[in-house]
């Protein structure tokens, strides 16, 4: 079982994603990046309950977490009451999407915005709990970004209407100082693979 309190270890991570099936980026190149968001059990809470890892190859070679974060992986409250979409508010479905991201700019800010379809489960019955119906779910490009809140946000609000939202901005500073040395390494290398897992009861 995986448990988001529980991850120490590169192998945590790459352990249940092996299990699923996903590509895990563990060769000898020092830059070949997991980005890992772990989704907390239970639906929206409108908190940044929820974890983004970064594991890779640090210079020295060694496989490592390089950082871990607080996110959001759920849409707020105030998009699940109010659906901007008629279809229904997003909510990224576990998955892995591989080169689905590239550097860029949300809302004017730095971020990773989506290029390459995502997999999405839609809400609209308008309440706090997204129901991530399998029977709801469409696949697109919607702006499915990563990207962050404000300084040290404590409510997902208005920040998420299905994004991965960082709740500092400090922190995704950090995330994306690691995701821009990737690219600088290797030219011409600029999209990066996002795994969504979901974590244990």
């Amino acid at each position: 079982k995986m448990k988001i309190d529980s991850i120490k270890t590169p192998d945590d991570l790459f352990g249940p994603m092996k299990a699923l099936g996903y590509k895990v980026f563990d060769g000898p190149e020092k830059w070949d990046l997991n980005i890992i968001g772990v989704r907390s059990p239970g639906g929206s809470t409108n908190t940044f309950n929820d974890r983004m890892y970064v594991v890779a190859r640090d210079d020295s070679g060694t496989m490592r977490i390089l950082g871990s974060w607080e996110i959001t992986t759920d849409p707020g409250d105030a998009h699940l009451l109010n659906p901007e979409n008629r279809m229904g508010t997003a909510c990224l479905v576990p998955g892995q999407y591989r080169g689905a991201y590239r550097y860029g700019l949300h809302k004017g800010k730095p971020a990773l915005v989506q290029v390459k379809e995502v997999k999405v489960y839609r809400d609209k019955d308008k309440n706090k709990i997204h129901s991530m119906d399998p029977h709801s779910i469409t696949e697109g490009v919607y702006g499915i970004n990563i990207h962050r809140a404000g300084p040290d946000s404590q409510r997902v609000d208005l920040w998420s209407a299905g994004c991965q939202v960082f709740k500092k901005a400090s922190d995704i500073e950090a995330f994306l100082k690691i995701c821009v040395k990737q690219s600088k390494e290797h030219p011409g290398w600029d999209l990066y693979t996002y795994t969504l897992l979901l974590a244990d009861e």
